[in-house]
């Protein structure tokens, strides 16, 4: 296996990860990246075959378990409930019951509302320049999340706070303040949540967090921990991959002189996922000895895959460092695949799919004000700001 190094928080590879990417797939199926001492599986056949083989999984084999620092303990009294945490038979139950409450007809019928709640944003916007990602990215997909769950939207900014807090852990740039902060953030979010819950248990209304409550399989129903953290898991999952898809959704077509109608939604929806998609890796632990594509894992090793680098093979699209909207629709890796593909997927798309054509008609005369930066977020990636012109 070839041996590469890249610091992912270089500001170059920051700014665009793909000429990295091109280089490990250069290398073959797996390639080890120095940085993370590990392997990475860089093509998109390596990919999808680890997200789907069981022999692998999010959870680290328990015998290998680190202990968790004091100062992380709020942190991870959430994570230790969250089903993308977690492997069966626990994932099998939570995530169960949670497509029991998240149902594709509920999440269809927020269509009209996402559409409403669109034209409402665009109207705040102030004329001339303005940054998208705060008055439109960012939002939006909150928003729609604090309706569905019945938490009021006045909150909503302290959820992003406490969201963004949360999943800085999971970014190369981690440390020990960030980790401080997501402490923080667990506990406070939790504490929220918690009096949320409890009053639905006693008055129920028409929301998520109601028919979580109700939800039961095989007789067992959501603890309040779990239903604390599958909440929690829901609004930072769930508004964090959208925020980052539309405005590198955006910026992708700006840059183009591109734009996008409800006619060519599906596809270019699509085509923007796959070509700047807002989660670049995903881990897997090994839970037995297995040899994959020329390499022997032993239990407990990592790999690391790189959806990044996947939706970008030469196998699967012609001429994949282009952005075509028209392109035909091929499953991409972007919200994954097997047991942990992304629950919010259906969501997410629909958000996308309404509020970009959305956008893009009501302002015909939309352009760059600035060239977009990415922030430092890796393994997420997405903008820092998004300053447009609106006229």
């Amino acid at each position: 296996m070839q041996r590469f190094s890249q610091d992912p928080t270089d500001a170059g590879f920051v700014q665009d990860p793909y000429p990295f990417y091109e280089r490990l797939r250069g290398a073959g199926d797996l390639a080890w990246w120095e940085d993370y001492a590990m392997p990475c599986a860089v093509s998109h056949r390596a990919v999808s075959a680890l997200l789907r083989d069981r022999r692998f999984g999010r959870e680290i084999p328990p015998e290998q378990a680190p202990a968790i620092p004091p100062h992380l303990a709020p942190f991870y009294a959430v994570e230790a409930h969250s089903m993308l945490e977690l492997e069966p038979p626990r994932h099998t139950r939570l995530r169960g019951l949670v497509l029991r409450a998240f149902t594709s007809r509920r999440i269809k019928a927020l269509g009209p509302e996402i559409a409403q709640l669109s034209n409402d944003l665009i109207d705040r916007l102030p004329e001339g320049d303005c940054d998208l990602l705060t008055g439109f990215c960012q939002p939006l997909p909150v928003i729609v999340i604090c309706r569905l769950l019945g938490v009021p939207e006045a909150q909503a900014d302290q959820l992003l706070a406490w969201s963004n807090a949360m999943v800085a852990m999971y970014q190369a740039r981690r440390d020990r303040a960030i980790e401080d902060g997501a402490a923080r953030a667990a506990q406070e979010f939790s504490d929220f949540l918690k009096g949320y819950v409890e009053t639905r248990r006693s008055q129920p209304g028409d929301d998520l967090i109601t028919h979580l409550i109700a939800a039961e399989e095989d007789g067992e129903k959501l603890s309040t921990e779990e239903l604390i953290t599958t909440c929690i898991l829901l609004l930072n999952a769930g508004h964090e991959a959208t925020v980052h898809t539309l405005g590198n959704g955006i910026k992708c077509l700006l840059d183009r002189g591109l734009g996008i109608t409800r006619a060519s939604a599906d596809t270019t929806v699509e085509e923007i996922l796959r070509f700047d998609p807002p989660l670049h890796m995903f881990t897997r632990y090994a839970y037995e000895e297995v040899e994959v594509f020329g390499h022997r894992f032993r239990r407990g090793d990592q790999v690391a895959l790189l959806l990044g680098a996947a939706n970008r093979d030469l196998g699967v699209w012609p001429d994949p460092a282009r952005f075509d909207p028209a392109r035909p629709i091929s499953a991409n890796t972007s919200f994954g695949a097997g047991l942990h593909f992304c629950v919010g997927a259906p969501l997410a798309r629909l958000e996308l799919q309404i509020a970009l054509p959305i956008l893009f008609e009501r302002l015909p005369a939309l352009r760059l004000a600035e060239p977009p930066q990415y922030a430092n977020l890796y393994h997420f990636h997405g903008l820092e700001r998004l300053r447009v012109s609106t006229s």
